[in-house]
Formats: C-alpha cells, structure tokens, sequence
C-alpha cells in the first residue's frame, strides 16, 4: 500500500485550545495496525498531552510538517501557517459562512488545499459521526450543578478544568448534596446523553414530563423532554416531527409550563432560528417563573434561551440575568437568574474529550483516510479542493470567492 505520512498540528489559534485529534496512545494503535502509516506530532508547550507521552509511544516530534500527506488539528489554523495543496482536518467554523473566518475560508481556496472540517463528516444518511458534543454535555451538566451549590451557598465544587481528568470530577460530584430539585433537560442527541451521564453519576432520577410537572419528590429528579414536550402547531395544538423539522416556524413554545416546575434547565438541543424561543423575557415577570440556573450548553446567543445574551469563560463560567432590570448582573445575586454559557466546555477536560474524539476518529473516519472511502465519507465532508469549492458546499460561493 502507498505511505501515509500524517501529522498532528500544534494549536496555534488565540486562546489556545489543549485538545489533540489524536492521542499518544491512539497514534500507537495506529502505527500498529497501518504499518504503512507514519505519524508525527509538532511539539507544543500547551496541549493536554505532554511532547513526552507522544515520544514515550514512539511517536516521533517534528517542526516542520511540508512533507506529511495529511494534516490533523482541532481549532483554526491561522492563514499564514497554512501548507498549499495539502489536506487538512480542523474545526474551520466556515460552513455556517461565519464572518470572522471568511478570509480563512477564501485561503483555503486560493492555497488549493483539501478542507475536511470535522463537523462535516457525516455517515451516508447525513447523521454527524465525530464531535466533541458528548464532553461538552458532561462538562456543562456539571457547571450547572456546581452553579446551583454557589448560588445557594450549599457546597464548593473544584471547577472541571482544575480537575485532572473526569474521574477526578466525578469525585468532586460526591460533595454535591442536592435537595428535592427539579431539572429539565432538553435534547435528544450527543450531547443531551452527555448530560445525562453526569446527571447518572450524582443518582439523579429520571422522571417522565408528566410526573415532572404534577408530583412531588423527596429527591432531586430530572426530565428529558422532546420537541413534542414543548412545542406544537399554532392553532391546532398537534405536533407532528417531521413537520417541526421542515417548517418550525409553524410552532409555538409551550415550554412555560416547565419554568413553573424547573429549578434548573440544561439546554442541549439543536435550535433552528426559525424556532419559537424556550419562552420570552416577559415570561420571567411572572411571580411562577422558578427557574434560578439555566446551562445553556448550545449558547445560541439571543436564541432559543433569550438570557443567554453573550458566552461565557472557562475561568469566569457564571453571569447573572436580572430579571427586574432585564440586564447583566452578578450571578448569584437574588433577583438574577445564574447563567452558564460557556461556548468551549469540552476544553475543561481536554484529555478525555481528545481521547472519546480520537476513538471515533480513529473508528469511524481514518479507515476511509487510510484505506478506500468507499463511503465517500471524506468526499461527501470535502468543503474545497483544487481551487474550488465541492458540488455540497457551492453555497458558499458568495461567501469564499
């Protein structure tokens, strides 16, 4: 078989991002199922994973990376630094034809290089195969539950980016003593069971809607509710899936019954800015509004959660939204409710993220690098090659030409 050279970038984009594509020890298992595979790494000084463990697993370090084949990192690579004619791999925030990152978009063009943006690999029914959602639902789980403690002086939780793994952060999640609160989670997908693993984790019980909304619990419970659970067709009340995903517009929100119930609401579904919102800022006026923590770990900004007005830091996780004043304000205070908003979660835990994302790289999409792509995976998650935009993303063209 032909040689592959692959190597793994350094993140150069400012913040920097600690993640890896590939970990030590998935580049081990690697080599040694592909021998015709060769994989280098460029040193860095900040990545989650030490320029040693790499060497520890025999996986060499190099500077300079002209003669690989393909090129792997996380976040943007900055437009000077990017190598003409070659195939990259990275998260390039252009498909939704992002402004800040239209020259980025026009680079890669003018650079004839293959863009695989990882967002874009998708199975042969267009479902998404790799992604970083399952972490930043585990991680946003968990700031919401540490938020709830500080809001209401309960317990001290270490925040998820000063732990060393998630283990550690499990152990942290045994100082949570909850009381009988109510959660409602919304979300269907990666990264609603990311949530749902940390919520398992603290023995939080799962309820159905109508027991969320009617009954009393001497526990702490949550709630997984779908589309069905809080929209429906204006003027008829019905619901109908398919429907709601082809013209959304034609719903209402009925999710206000659940802000009378919640105590704290985990947003993780996919938004269409076409859909009602959650509920209205007016809706928080009403003496019934109980919610006081929302995790909006989709951070749609002045989308489907109106108080998430901007993203919030790893190292400063929590505003507050004050519901008298409709403004910012500090969040633990009485009349604001305690947003998180953090838009990077899976960076707080970069070590385990890369390896859960690695492991479906390595599964699902370097077979198809490697081998054949007999199912035109990279083809189809191709964005450009050779100077122009492929047939999928011709959208763009107003946007990168």
């Amino acid at each position: 078989m032909t040689k592959l050279k692959i190597g793994v970038l350094r993140e150069e984009k400012s913040p920097p991002d600690k993640r890896v594509p590939l970990t030590p020890l998935i580049c081990a298992e690697l080599i040694r199922k592909y021998p015709h595979i060769e994989i280098v790494v460029q040193p860095s000084k900040i990545r989650c994973y030490e320029d040693a463990e790499y060497t520890a697993f025999g996986v060499p370090l190099q500077e300079g990376l002209s003669d690989c084949d393909v090129l792997m990192g996380v976040k943007e690579v900055p437009k000077d630094l990017l190598l003409p004619g070659k195939k990259y791999f990275f998260f390039s925030h252009t498909i939704k034809k992002q402004p800040h990152n239209q020259k980025l978009m026009k680079t890669l063009i003018e650079k004839h290089i293959q863009m695989i943006d990882y967002e874009t690999l998708t199975d042969k029914n267009h479902n998404r195969i790799i992604g970083f959602g399952r972490y930043a639902g585990i991680v946003g789980a968990y700031n919401g539950i540490l938020g709830y403690g500080k809001k209401y002086d309960l317990f001290q939780l270490k925040p998820a980016n000063l732990c060393r793994d998630r283990a550690e952060m499990e152990e942290e999640l045994k100082r949570a003593k909850l009381p009988n609160i109510k959660i409602a989670l919304t979300g269907g997908g990666r990264v609603a069971n990311g949530v749902i693993e940390t919520l398992s984790a603290l023995r939080i019980r799962k309820v159905t809607p109508e027991e969320f909304l009617m009954a009393s619990f001497r526990e702490p419970v949550y709630c997984q509710l779908n589309p069905r659970d809080y929209v429906e067709r204006k003027g008829d009340h019905n619901f109908d899936l398919q429907d709601f995903f082809k013209h959304p517009e034609h719903f209402e929100s009925t999710f206000q019954k659940y802000t009378k119930a919640a105590d704290i609401f985990i947003s993780a579904h996919f938004w269409d800015p076409r859909s009602p919102r959650m509920f209205e800022l007016s809706d928080m006026q009403d003496s019934d509004f109980h919610i006081s923590v929302i995790a909006d770990i989709t951070c749609d900004i002045d989308g489907s959660v109106p108080t998430t007005i901007r993203a919030s830091s790893i190292d400063k996780p929590f505003y507050g939204y004050n519901i008298k004043e409709h403004k910012e304000d500090l969040p633990f205070n009485k009349d604001t409710v305690c947003i998180m908003a953090v838009d990077n979660l899976p960076c707080e835990l970069p070590r385990d993220a890369s390896d859960d994302f690695g492991k479906d790289l390595m599964e699902r999409v370097l077979p198809s690098i490697i081998g054949d792509d007999k199912d035109s995976i990279i083809e189809r998650a191709t964005i450009c090659k050779d100077g122009k935009l492929t047939a999928g993303f011709e959208y763009l063209s107003d946007y990168a030409y």
